[in-house]
């Protein structure tokens, strides 16, 4: 279970100082409305706080407007999360587990589920800074899963996305192979419960 959530903290990313002088969410936003849809191939790489490499894998990112991503970290152990507009379901296989929880709740578990979100709301609990080609997002509450994220852009297409937790870890996703998402790929956005699996409901609205 805790692997799972952490994989949401190191898949799903966006930073900058709470005291930065200038807010570039708007920027940021008018950027990510050119990428509607996506889908890459990513390799990760982790390193601890002392910057000592403790994982490295590969997996497939997708992301549409609006509200939808999918992460499927296919190596060293499996791992998928998926977005379908409403809830965020994450798998397990390993532990033969699912946790689902509202969107609004994942984007305070891992700001990159800002990438599909235009909730005024919910960008203003966050502060934006643009250094180069990369903006750096930070949660304004110290309560939030994450550090710092940063998400870097060569012209329209998102390269890279890195978040720090609380902890010190770095994650780095280097994205590949970018293509938009076509009719037949919608359904990645598509959980489909599997049979025997232990089931995680965390949503506010969840009957216990």
């Amino acid at each position: 279970m805790r692997k799972s959530i952490t994989l949401l903290a190191m898949a799903l990313p966006l930073m900058a100082s709470q005291f930065a002088v200038a807010d570039e969410s708007p920027a940021l936003r008018a950027k990510l409305e050119q990428v509607a849809t996506l889908k890459a191939n990513f390799s990760q790489v982790v390193t601890d706080i002392n910057n000592k490499q403790i994982q490295k894998g590969n997996g497939v990112f997708a992301l549409a407007y609006p509200n939808q991503f999918y992460w499927h970290l296919t190596e060293p152990d499996e791992s998928l999360i998926v977005a379908d507009g409403t809830d965020v379901w994450i798998y397990n296989p390993f532990a033969e587990q699912v946790s689902v929880m509202d969107l609004n709740q994942a984007i305070t578990a891992s700001p990159i589920a800002l990438l599909v979100h235009r909730d005024e709301a919910t960008w203003a609990q966050y502060s934006v800074s643009l250094k180069g080609e990369c903006f750096d997002i930070k949660p304004k509450s110290v309560d939030a899963g994450v550090e710092s994220v940063k998400v870097c852009f060569k012209d329209k297409t998102l390269t890279q996305m890195v978040l720090e937790d609380q902890q010190g870890n770095v994650s780095s996703f280097e994205l590949s192979d970018q293509t938009p998402i076509t009719d037949a790929e919608k359904s990645l956005f598509k959980f489909t419960l599997p049979d025997d699996v232990d089931i995680d409901d965390q949503r506010l609205n969840a009957v216990n």
